[in-house]
């Protein structure tokens, strides 16, 4: 039986290897992708580079891979690939801990073809990361919480190491892990505190070193936290707790797919988990969905669920077992089953959504002829781009692909000190006060996606500049939005200075 319940395991987990490498993304999808990009050449959260938190070992680590695959999207998919097939492991070891080998089974197939989980598995995003180590932490404390007490240093250090890859993991997860060592005597707490204290300082005094200071990490975080976050709770509107739990249950609908109604099967047709594994999951869970239902959480952000989901997969598949166990329509109920799975791979290749492979493939062919374009066709020297802060063809992506180019996010961004801007050019980015316009003879709008939003964006845009301004110009094959550079004050009224041809001037 354990050698036929590993097997299983190294069969999955190389079908879910198989998967994602086949589907894999070959450009940074998201704009979160070309910070960590940026960050494997200079680490700089001030600069977003990447953005904070920082992501520190993620860093880490996807620098020790570029030295093997050079290039950055290419390795940091690559550590995509290896979480999920992290994930699939610990997530069937889980099942098979709570409720045995059939249903680890089922909950390692779930996970292979969870539109979610797939597509987090083939983009350069730390999503599918964090869900490799909410798995091995909630294992480990699980064995502690039952009293394997070899366990403790183990699952302490997870914790530590988790938090290194995404600081939110360190924070919901704390909850359960303070759970399983409670049962502990006093000197087996101290042990674990101690370990888990140890391993955090061991990454956090390095990073902030990195970044500057204790004062430019936490000032970088806390500028952030005010300006999107902080502007999005429900202190601001209740009624978005509403309408994140709407979104938060689509995002549960599209990570499990449709295995996702058997979670509301009637408990008296399973055999449902003891005390100990309801009050261990639900502290599993708890605190992140609390987060994300009353604090921050968007759609484009459904990766962070990722991290409750290794407890759900498995007790969707105890319930998905127990369906297939009776004696009724056996054959019905596993047609009933295959479809659902056929259904989940539908959804992941076909659906017209952000996390969805179509997604992943039209961004791979739009992106390319546009930077050819301006390669081609445009002087660098110049040339000044104006690009957006958008997760799809923004000013990261513009700048990370078109390093000769000077590269600028609109709009320019507040801070306690007055007004800044974030400039690109040659792979690194600068927040600075002030930027030499005077050497460039026009400036380029970096063309956004096709969509309603973002046309509408653009109007708005075109409203703050004269009638006639903005020129529509055919480059190549794609059209561009183009203006002479004595318009760039009208867009970037407190940074743009026509009395200096230098790139930037730092910050005084």
């Amino acid at each position: 039986m354990p050698a036929r319940s590993t097997l299983y395991r190294i069969l999955g987990v190389c079908a879910v290897a198989a998967s994602r490498i086949l589907f894999r993304s070959h450009l940074l999808y998201d704009v979160d992708s070309v910070n960590f990009a940026l960050a494997l050449r200079r680490f700089d959260p001030t600069a977003h580079q990447p953005h904070p938190p920082g992501y520190f070992l993620y860093v880490c680590l996807g620098r020790l891979v570029n030295l093997l695959v050079p290039d950055a999207n290419a390795a940091l998919v690559a550590i995509s690939i290896a979480a999920s097939c992290g994930a699939a492991w610990m997530i069937h070891l889980l099942t098979e801990e709570w409720f045995g080998e059939r249903p680890a089974l089922i909950a390692l197939v779930l996970f292979l073809v969870s539109p979610l989980c797939w597509f987090h598995g083939i983009v350069a995003l730390t999503y599918i990361v964090e869900a490799f180590f909410s798995a091995l932490v909630g294992y480990l404390c699980w064995k502690v919480y039952t009293g394997h007490r070899t366990y403790l240093v183990a699952a302490s250090l997870a914790l530590a190491l988790a938090a290194g890859f995404r600081p939110s993991s360190g924070l919901f997860l704390a909850p359960l892990w303070l759970l399983s060592i409670w049962r502990m005597d006093w000197r087996k707490r101290w042990v674990a505190l101690l370990v888990a204290g140890a391993g955090t300082l061991a990454w956090f005094l390095p990073m902030t070193a990195t970044a500057g200071g204790m004062g430019p990490y936490f000032a970088s975080l806390a500028h952030l936290w005010l300006t999107i976050p902080a502007q999005r709770t429900t202190l601001s509107s209740p009624a978005l707790a509403v309408a994140r739990s709407f979104t938060i249950a689509w995002v549960f609908v599209l990570c499990f797919g449709a295995a996702a109604p058997f979670l509301f099967q009637s408990s008296a047709k399973v055999t449902g988990p003891s005390r100990d594994r309801r009050t261990f999951a639900w502290v599993w869970i708890a605190p992140g969905l609390f987060f994300f239902t009353f604090v921050f959480f968007a759609f484009i952000n459904s990766g962070y669920l990722l991290l409750l989901s290794p407890p759900v997969f498995a007790w969707l598949a105890m319930r998905v077992c127990a369906f297939l166990a009776s004696e009724r329509h056996t054959v019905l109920r596993r047609a009933v089953l295959a479809a659902g799975l056929a259904v989940n791979c539908g959804v992941f290749v076909w659906a017209p959504i952000y996390c969805s492979y179509r997604g992943v493939r039209n961004f791979d062919r739009t992106l390319p002829p546009i930077i050819r374009d301006f390669r081609e066709h445009l002087d660098p020297a110049k040339t000044l781009i104006v690009g957006f802060d958008s997760h799809f063809l923004g000013y990261r992506h513009a700048g990370y692909y078109l390093p000769a180019f000077v590269t600028v996010q609109y709009p320019e961004v507040s801070y306690n000190d007055g007004k800044r801007v974030f400039l690109m050019h040659d792979g690194d980015t600068q927040v600075i006060r002030s930027f030499g316009a005077g050497g460039f003879d026009r400036f380029a709008i970096f063309p956004l996606p096709a969509g309603e939003e973002y046309s509408t964006y653009m109007k708005k845009v075109q409203a703050k500049l004269p009638a006639g301004t903005l020129e529509t110009v055919v480059i190549g094959k794609s059209k561009m939005l183009m203006a002479p550079a004595s318009a760039i004050p009208l867009l970037f009224p407190s940074t743009a200075d026509f009395q200096h041809h230098s790139l930037a001037r730092p910050p005084d």
